[in-house]
């Protein structure tokens, strides 16, 4: 929010991959910028694609607003498709906006910065918090790297905001941050292991696809040989099977035909879940269950 009033006017254009966090719409619209979707598709995992972002710039862009992973679906964006972002935000003088709240829940792969990259530490203003990576969500702690220039009005507007965040919040940060705490890489671990059984368990199930992400807590699943779409979906299997998901909609037209399953659960009840999800498409494909 605060990135976007520093850096977009009434009328300015941000690129946002769609599906997308739900918030962004709302955000960038509070200070009367338009958002203008790429759409990114399961059948690419979710990745943008740097010739569909050139394709939607004109002469009123602004910046381009991403996050890796991607939330909903998780995926990672790697380094050569960074680099041909990069090179886009330059030639057209664009704002980067990255957000990378989920970069410490990385299972593969690695994690590439893009304000590290060769001419865009100017034009990049990096998002990360501690709300995901040490699960302190309710501290609301967070930070913005930008250039010196954006990061002085930054700093302003979070004086006229908040005039400071508590002492204690920002302790438990510094220790948060600077303690290397074991039970990050335990929590991540954990997040692997429950995305490889989530995909495990639904390989062999009719109907369904599970989209295998590179990190977050989330997985998201292709419902679309189901015949249902996803709202129904979702609807009947908490209905009928006491499962609840989110439907893909919710994040923008790409996710139609896909749930998003949270990772937040142990093993036994994801286990469950799963088998539940598969039971609600082998009722709507008439597949009987040993098939």
């Amino acid at each position: 929010f605060s990135v976007a009033q520093c850096v977009l006017n009434p009328g300015d254009e941000v690129l946002v991959a769609e599906p997308m966090y739900v918030t962004y719409e709302a955000v960038f619209g509070a200070c009367g910028a338009v958002v203008v979707p790429v759409p990114v598709r399961s059948e690419n995992g979710f990745r943008v694609l740097p010739e569909d972002v050139a394709a939607r710039i004109t002469p009123r862009t602004r910046a381009l607003a991403l996050n890796s992973p991607h939330n909903p679906s998780g995926a990672s964006l790697p380094r050569a498709t960074w680099q041909a972002l990069a090179e886009l935000c330059i030639g057209h003088d664009l704002w980067l906006i990255s957000d990378e709240v989920y970069s410490e829940l990385l299972f593969d792969g690695e994690h590439v910065s893009p304000g590290s990259l060769p001419g865009m530490a100017e034009r990049t203003a990096t998002l990360n918090s501690l709300s995901k990576s040490h699960a302190m969500t309710g501290w609301r702690v967070g930070w913005v790297i930008a250039p010196p220039a954006l990061a002085a009005h930054l700093e302003n507007l979070a004086l006229c905001m908040l005039y400071g965040s508590p002492d204690f919040i920002q302790d438990a940060a510094v220790v948060a941050l600077e303690s290397g705490l074991p039970e990050l890489a335990a929590m991540r671990e954990a997040y692997r292991q429950r995305r490889d059984l989530v995909c495990e368990c639904l390989a062999d199930c009719p109907g369904v696809r599970a989209l295998k992400p590179d990190g977050g807590m989330f997985v998201m699943v292709d419902i679309r040989q189901t015949g249902l779409s996803a709202q129904a979906f979702a609807d009947r299997l908490l209905a009928r099977h006491g499962v609840a998901v989110l439907a893909g909609e919710a994040f923008g037209p790409s996710a139609a035909g896909h749930i998003r399953l949270g990772l937040v659960l142990g093993a036994a009840p994801l286990r469950e879940a799963c088998q539940r999800i598969a039971r609600c498409a082998r009722e709507l494909l008439e597949v009987p269950a040993h098939a």
